[in-house]
C-alpha cells in the first residue's frame, strides 16, 4: 500500500472532475475514511497531507482520537446512536449523519451543556432505499423549521449516499436530487442553517458526485488498496 501515491492519484481525479464542473480542486475537500485502518495508518495519511479524517463508528474514532487528537479535522460519517452523542460532540469538526430530529435534539442538548456549537450535516435518503438511513426529501421543510430553533447546533449542509450497485445515470440523479434540495432549503433562509457543504461521493462514485456539486467526498477503499 503506497498511501502517498494513492492520495496523489485521487487528488488528480478530484481536480479533473472539479474542472469539469466549473470549479477547482481547492473547492473540494478530500475526507480520508480511516474506518478500516489502524491509528498508525491514519497518521500516515496526515503526514501525506490529508488533514480531514472520517470515521464510521464512535469506538473506532475514540481510539484514534486518543492518539491523534486535534491534529486532524475529524468527521463522523456513519450512523450515530443517541447514546453515543456524548462521546463525540466537541471533538469532531462535522457530524455528517444526522438523520432524525431526535438525534439533532440530543446533539443540541450536549453541545449546549458544553457551551459550544456543533456543526452538522443533515442526511437525506434521496434514493428511497429502505436499507439507507436518512429522511425523505418531502420531510425537509418540516424538519428544518425545527432544526433551525435548536441551540448549540449549526446545520452546514446535507449528506447522502447513492445506491451501491446503481449505474452512473441513477447515481448522478441521486446526487443531483440532493443538490436541488440544498438550493431549495437555502432559499428558505432558516436561522442557524447554511448550505455550505454537500457531502456525497465515495471511492466508487466521487467523480459523479463532484460533477453534481459535491464539495466533501468521503474516500476510503481507493486510498488503502
Amino acid at each position: 500500500m503506497n498511501i502517498a501515491s494513492n492520495i496523489s492519484g485521487i487528488r488528480e481525479r478530484i481536480a479533473r472532475a472539479a474542472k469539469e464542473s466549473g470549479r477547482t480542486a481547492e473547492d473540494v475537500t478530500l475526507i480520508a475514511v480511516t474506518k478500516t485502518v489502524d491509528t498508525q495508518t491514519a497518521q500516515a495519511v496526515l503526514q501525506a497531507g490529508v488533514k480531514d479524517l472520517g470515521e464510521n463508528r464512535v469506538q473506532s474514532f475514540l481510539e484514534k482520537y486518543e492518539v491523534i487528537q486535534e491534529e486532524a479535522n475529524w468527521h463522523l460519517i456513519g450512523h450515530l446512536q443517541t447514546n453515543k452523542v456524548k462521546y463525540i460532540v466537541g471533538k469532531v469538526k462535522l457530524i455528517h449523519s444526522v438523520d432524525t430530529l431526535h438525534l439533532a435534539e440530543e446533539i443540541s442538548r450536549k453541545a449546549t451543556a458544553l457551551g459550544i456549537v456543533q456543526d452538522v450535516l443533515f442526511q437525506f435518503n434521496i434514493s428511497g432505499e429502505e436499507s439507507k438511513s436518512g429522511a425523505g426529501p418531502k420531510e425537509a421543510e418540516k424538519i428544518f423549521e425545527s432544526l433551525s430553533l435548536l441551540p448549540g447546533l449549526r446545520v452546514r449542509g446535507l449528506m447522502t449516499m447513492a445506491p451501491l450497485l446503481a449505474g452512473e445515470s441513477e447515481t448522478r440523479q441521486v446526487f443531483s436530487g440532493l443538490k436541488t434540495l440544498s438550493e431549495t432549503l437555502k432559499k428558505e433562509a432558516y436561522p442557524n442553517v447554511s448550505m455550505d457543504y454537500l457531502s456525497m461521493g465515495m471511492s466508487g462514485d466521487f467523480e459523479a458526485a463532484i460533477l453534481e456539486g459535491a464539495n466533501l467526498v468521503r474516500i476510503g477503499t481507493a486510498l488503502f488498496k
